[in-house]
């Protein structure tokens, strides 16, 4: 395969730029990265009833944005909706409600299904923040919607966990703990492209199980080489931010912080979004992986042409509107898990 068309067509906005610092630097930056973000093309987002609520945490209270389906009459379904609490993605030190991730995902889930979903605004790893706040965060953020998604006319026992990226990892490390702890569980883990390891596994034989085949992987170095620098992850990447996470050296992570090599025995059904141009891909297809060996229901999509972080790009372009189907889908169909 190769890279997306519509999506290689804005890579030249990126040109000459090698970290996000450095285009925040630089005066038309997010200018930039908002022409890369697909910001000029033709795209409206849902309509959809939005509320500000407030989860109460050990670190204070964590504000959420609450997306339909209540109407402006205040009207709820009497048979219930499908509900998610969502976290966004930023390497745990950035990203925001606004982003399209966040904002734009949670508006068209919202629209696609009839359902809720509940955008978290979780304390980012800078000025001194580590884990466990972060973490804490997105769990005072579940349990609070777990308590009050009936207000909001989502169905008993149909409401999900999940994120993107760093967010994905905060949804599987809270979804670790509620299953430890006995605590009201999701109904389904929906996680696009995430970030469970510290130290990235190989691709290869995880890819032949997460995929069900023989694994895909040639050609695909070529074409990661050929992207921006500000696209790719190294080990030093992955490793910097794990750290600058955890507030120490990545071998002190807990299985609550880094996922990925805990034993997913208990954890619900999962849907898992990757993108075939990342460097992170290896940790999605490994955790899918260990999942199917513990015996849990997982379903799995490569987008192909995709690169990480691909969903905060404008719903224009039609492989971001292919992979908010695939959430859209997994999300409506959620049954209770226990």
């Amino acid at each position: 395969m190769s890279l997306d068309p519509e999506l290689a067509g804005l890579l030249h906005h990126l040109a000459g730029i090698s970290s996000f610092a450095e285009l925040l630097a630089d005066p038309d930056g997010m200018q930039r990265l908002e022409a890369f973000s697909g910001s000029l093309l033709p795209y409206s987002p849902p309509h959809v009833p939005v509320r500000s609520v407030e989860a109460p945490g050990p670190n204070g209270t964590v504000p959420i944005r609450a997306y339909g389906p209540v109407g402006s009459d205040g009207v709820v379904p009497d048979d219930g909706v499908p509900g998610l609490v969502w976290l966004h993605g930023g390497g745990f030190a950035g990203g925001n409600l606004d982003m399209r991730e966040a904002d734009q995902l949670a508006r068209e889930l919202a629209q696609r299904t009839g359902g809720v979903v509940f955008s978290v605004d979780y304390r980012l790893a800078r000025d001194g923040v580590h884990f466990p706040v972060p973490h804490e965060d997105a769990l005072a953020a579940w349990l609070w919607a777990a308590t009050h998604a009936g207000d909001f006319g989502v169905a008993p026992g149909r409401l999900c966990l999940g994120g993107a990226s760093a967010g994905a990892n905060l949804a599987v490390g809270a979804g670790m703990y509620l299953k430890d702890a006995g605590e009201p569980m999701p109904a389904k883990l929906l996680l696009a492209y995430p970030f469970l390891h510290a130290d990235l596994p190989h691709a290869g034989d995880a890819a032949a199980v997460a995929s069900g085949g023989a694994s895909d992987e040639t050609g695909n170095d070529g074409v990661l080489a050929a992207l921006p620098r500000i696209l790719r992850f190294t080990a030093d990447d992955c490793r910097g931010m794990v750290e600058n996470y955890i507030g120490g050296p990545a071998g002190m992570a807990s299985s609550y912080a880094m996922p990925g090599h805990a034993d997913p025995l208990g954890l619900p059904p999962a849907a898992v979004l990757a993108s075939e141009y990342d460097d992170l891909r290896p940790s999605a297809e490994l955790f899918v992986a260990g999942l199917r060996q513990s015996g849990i229901a997982v379903e799995y999509r490569l987008e192909q042409g995709a690169t990480h972080g691909y969903l905060n790009h404008s719903a224009a372009l039609g492989i971001v509107r292919q992979g908010l189907a695939f959430l859209a889908a997994e999300l409506e169909s959620a049954k209770p898990f226990q």
